[in-house]
């Protein structure tokens, strides 16, 4: 964490053949080496929706079912998560228009709370939650590509992580090579994702023509009366709605965002939601309560049941899914990489912009290798379950962000100004979902918590620590002006904005 080179280190520039400065081609004369704004509304649309639909819609539907108990309490929940997510992305809608950072929560955070705080937020996100999250689905990506060449049988392991790793290294690639690329694939995988569940939407509605539709006639048949479990349930479908606020970690480089931002978070979470719904209607058509409880991969049954021989269509539809959802977390998570590096919570490298491309390369090329370093994990699915609290806490602690600067900084520009009501509404069930697993998970709970308590020592000592020795601060700065040389990178150049 290169804290010590903000003011030490020189920061190489860009040059042409002779030795002059770059050119305006790398330069950019009038705005200088920086991000470009190249996000549409209607990419923004795609971050958002393709970042939310990956494997949730396709594994969270047992959870939801197991804890809600009946079919007509697991709709109520999705229904019910929608409007959560909604309400949160209200919030985040004032946030953004705010404070036009990139980075969301930690940028938020940073601003009401210091560095301290932001810093634990980063440290978490972009060491274990992200990289492994992206691992994760890259893994999902890669059984469903090839569960159609093993029908019924196990897929070899290291042919499923080997395809993963390909997955990754494809979609690193494309986002250190230009923005347009990374956006034209999230808009091309997010139309595969959307006409996937309209498939099965319409397939569904086809079965209810039909007169299946015994699941609906006891809707409330073995509703589960525990209150933590049907809290589990709906841990299981906000997780399917986890990524409404991606769009505000790349608000720098969105085109209009006073205008588009809040478009579209409000396009984005309506369509979901209503597709999100359609999607378990239709599978409930089919696929029994019990089937879905047992452990059934219940998109893949369904399609097995009514498609024939073309039931392979629907693993390909989710490995298309996937492999969007991978490129949307790569995407935002390297801005987050880039703020930390800006902020001088992670090394200085990582806040640098390729010349000639426009692309935060460092950061995106360091994502890409630690998700890779998470493919070799067997047990990162426990490391997600220690630290999911963690993404609640501080997404609720970023709309305390909202109710701290209202009062704080009444009169700070704020473009979008929602009611009280929401961030109040929002806060206190996101500290029930915080507080939640204390009760009923304390051991992974309490796991969760010392793994954040790592960042504390990483944060003195790299970070507060300003008075390094001068030989720690040589070896920094040569490290980075190597890897400057090497990837061709320059500080974004904020003074000729």
């Amino acid at each position: 964490m290169a804290e010590a080179l903000n003011d030490s280190s020189m920061p190489l520039k860009p040059e042409n053949g002779d030795g002059k400065p770059g050119s305006p081609e790398t330069q950019q004369s009038e705005g200088g080496v920086k991000l470009q704004q190249k996000i549409t509304l209607l990419n923004g649309v795609t971050v958002i929706v393709g970042s939310i639909i990956g494997s949730g819609i396709f594994v969270s539907p047992k959870g939801v079912v197991e804890g809600a108990g009946s079919v007509g309490l697991s709709l109520i929940v999705w229904i019910l998560c929608g409007l959560f997510s909604m309400v949160g992305a209200y919030c985040y809608a004032e946030l953004g228009t705010s404070i036009v950072r990139s980075g969301a929560d930690y940028a938020y955070i940073f601003e009401a709370f210091g560095p301290f705080l932001a810093f634990l937020r980063l440290w978490v996100e972009c060491m274990i939650v992200r990289p492994c999250s992206q691992a994760i689905v890259a893994l999902t990506f890669a059984y469903y590509v090839i569960e159609p060449l093993f029908p019924d049988c196990d897929q070899p392991g290291t042919a499923v992580r080997l395809l993963a790793v390909v997955c990754i290294l494809v979609l690193t690639f494309v986002n250190c090579y230009d923005v347009k690329w990374a956006t034209r694939v999230q808009d091309v995988f997010t139309y595969a994702k959307v006409l996937a569940l309209i498939l099965i939407i319409i397939t569904g509605f086809v079965q209810l023509g039909r007169g299946q539709f015994d699941s609906f006639k006891n809707p409330f048949e073995n509703t589960e009366p525990d209150i933590g479990k049907i809290s589990l349930a709906f841990y299981s479908g906000l997780f399917a709605y986890n990524g409404w606020n991606y769009l505000n970690f790349v608000i720098e480089e969105l085109k209009d965002p006073y205008k588009n931002l809040p478009k579209a978070i409000w396009i984005s979470i309506i369509l979901v939601t209503v597709v999100y719904v359609l999607t378990n209607v239709a599978y409930f058509t089919t696929v029994s309560r019990e089937e879905i409880v047992g452990g059934a991969a219940v998109a893949v049954m369904f399609s097995k049941r009514l498609y024939g021989f073309m039931w392979w269509i629907m693993p390909i539809f989710v490995s298309l899914s996937t492999f969007g959802g991978v490129n949307g977390i790569l995407f935002t998570t390297a801005r987050l990489f880039y703020v930390g590096g800006r902020e001088g919570h992670m090394p200085q490298i990582l806040s640098m912009v390729q010349v000639q491309r426009m692309t935060p390369l460092p950061a995106v090329l360091f994502m890409g290798l630690l998700s890779l370093v998470y493919l070799a994990s067997s047990d990162i699915y426990a490391l997600i379950n220690y630290v999911g609290f963690a993404t609640w806490l501080s997404i609720g602690l970023s709309v305390v962000v909202l109710l701290y600067l209202r009062w704080k900084r009444p009169n700070m520009p704020r473009p979008i100004k929602v009611h009280l009501f929401w961030p109040i509404l929002y806060t206190l069930c996101s500290i029930y979902l915080v507080v939640l697993p204390l009760y009923a998970s304390p051991v992974e709970t309490g796991i969760g918590c010392a793994i954040i308590a790592t960042g504390i020592p990483v944060y003195f000592i790299f970070v507060y620590w300003t008075n390094k020795p001068q030989v720690f601060d040589n070896f920094m700065e040569s490290t980075t002006t190597m890897l400057q040389k090497l990837f061709v990178v320059v500080p974004e150049d904020s003074k000729k904005q």
